[in-house]
């Protein structure tokens, strides 16, 4: 990490070497190269991408709270329909990589586009996989067909907030926007929980669900496709954004492997990511088996993501204020872990709905709300290693961790010969060795992040060495004053 930020001084050297040695650089040409810009534009962008990042999150859930009329309308077994959801996971863990080169080397509005394209045929076949000349044989095949699509299509969104941030936004806008699109996930996540459940009356309304899926995918792909002129602004509104991207993309890689700060927080936080996944998966398994019905355990999944926005909300604006990344981070996931533990013990109890859902309320609060947070960290750490890799490695170790812990816990649990409680129906597992383990994970690996991790803010190092340079040329040269922050009208 050392030579990066070597480069980015030698570069700035370089900046002040051509105003003093080379007297006749036009003013023009060196107001240029020292101002910086926000233009208004980028909350069009913004606007693209959480439109985007919502409807592949509502093509991921489409059939998950519907699973036993999706399971008759496609004439196919609970397991197929699940695989419908578990796709996404297999998909992301090897385009990961790919996502992260394309937007790092390819740039954002390709990546963006293509995205879109992918999320609104993924739609499209969907739909018209299950209309009613279809064979009904063919409805599965073509379903999967279309949600492996809109799969293919979610590392090329998810990845980018960071990316989009950087590229777009000044730095002190640069965690609020990442966490506006960050979050635009779960909330297309909860969408889906509400919406298919209320279209969804009787088998026969699955054509019209997924209809109206695919009409907002079709919008969205519109407004990507035309309105999305440039990866960057013609002027970067900081001078990190200048060189985003800077490294290439395999010597990146190397860097990271090579930075045990981030190599502690892609192990930690990807063990949060699959505590988090776990959660949302398995909920509804775990509260039946106390007698707890499906609709509080879809309403204790609401306020988890609904309380993870809000918290989210609010920590990024105070994280824009205060730049302590790292102390935000190891707060709230503390917080986060001893919410787990809360659950892992309340969620044994009968009769305890108050409990239940303040716990995982909080649990939302303060450990969905750290993603974006993390992602803007995990920049700030591996700089000028490009947005997109360092924060697609660390959404990697939560797919793979997420994938690993669901197996460990579905292995601990037993079948229970008598639950006089539960409305789980025929099969009745007992969670309470999976529950405590999962608490006793998350509390681990807490620890280890709180201990361990600790590191320099390399972005904003260099923007501020950069300002310096900046503001001692401008000084010496009065007719070139840079417009840091200048919001323009484009």
């Amino acid at each position: 990490m050392e030579g990066g930020d070597e480069n980015q001084e030698n570069r700035a050297e370089v900046q002040t070497g051509c105003a003093g040695v080379i007297p006749g650089l036009p003013n023009t040409e060196l107001k240029k190269l020292l101002s910086f810009k926000v233009y208004k534009r980028r909350w069009f962008v913004l606007l693209v991408l959480c439109l985007l990042n919502c409807s592949n999150a509502t093509l991921w859930l489409s059939f998950a709270p519907v699973a036993d009329q999706s399971a008759r309308y496609l004439q196919v077994g609970l397991e197929q329909v699940n695989w419908l959801s578990i796709i996404y996971m297999i998909v992301a863990i090897p385009l990961s990589f790919a996502t992260s080169w394309m937007l790092d080397v390819l740039g954002l509005r390709i990546t963006l586009i293509l995205g879109a394209w992918l999320n609104m045929f993924g739609a499209l076949v969907r739909f018209l996989g299950t209309g009613i000349d279809t064979d009904p044989a063919a409805r599965f095949p073509l379903v999967m067909f279309g949600q492996t699509l809109a799969a293919i299509a979610q590392p090329l969104v998810i990845f980018t907030p960071a990316k989009m941030a950087a590229l777009w936004f000044p730095d002190n806008q640069r965690a609020t926007a990442n966490t506006i699109a960050s979050m635009a996930n779960p909330l297309g996540m909860l969408l889906a929980s509400i919406l298919s459940p209320w279209m969804t009356q009787t088998t026969g309304d699955i054509p019209d669900l997924l209809l109206a899926y695919a009409v907002p995918a079709c919008i969205i792909c519109f407004l990507a496709t035309v309105g999305l002129r440039s990866s960057s602004p013609p002027t970067p509104p900081s001078a990190s954004a200048e060189s985003s991207g800077s490294e290439p993309f395999v010597q990146g890689i190397k860097l990271l492997l090579e930075n045990r700060a981030y190599l502690v927080l892609m192990l930690c936080f990807g063990s949060g990511i699959a505590a988090f996944t776990c959660f949302s998966t398995l909920l509804e398994q775990i509260l039946c088996v106390q007698g707890y019905s499906n609709e509080f355990a879809g309403l204790c999944g609401a306020l988890f993501i609904v309380f993870g926005i809000v918290g989210a909300g609010a920590l990024g604006l105070i994280v824009d204020k205060t730049k302590k990344f790292i102390e935000a981070t190891k707060i709230n996931l503390s917080l986060s872990a001893v919410a787990c533990i809360a659950f892992s013990v309340v969620s044994l109890m009968p009769q305890q709905k108050v409990a239940v859902a303040v716990v995982c309320s909080l649990f939302g609060f303060f450990g969905f709300s750290i993603y974006p947070v993390v992602m803007e960290l995990a920049v700030e750490c591996t700089y000028p290693v490009g947005e997109a890799t360092s924060s697609g490695l660390i959404f990697v170790s939560g797919q793979v961790q997420s994938f690993l812990y669901i197996v460990l816990l579905q292995a601990l649990s037993k079948r229970l010969a008598d639950s006089p409680l539960s409305t789980c129906g025929d099969a009745v597992l007992s969670w309470k060795v999976p529950m405590l383990v999962l608490g006793g994970l998350t509390c681990v690996f807490s620890c280890v992040f709180v201990l361990f991790f600790n590191t320099r803010y390399r972005r904003l190092e260099a923007e501020e060495q950069a300002t310096y340079r900046t503001n001692t040329i401008s000084s010496s040269t009065p007719e070139s004053t840079p417009s840091e922050g200048k919001d323009t009208t484009d």
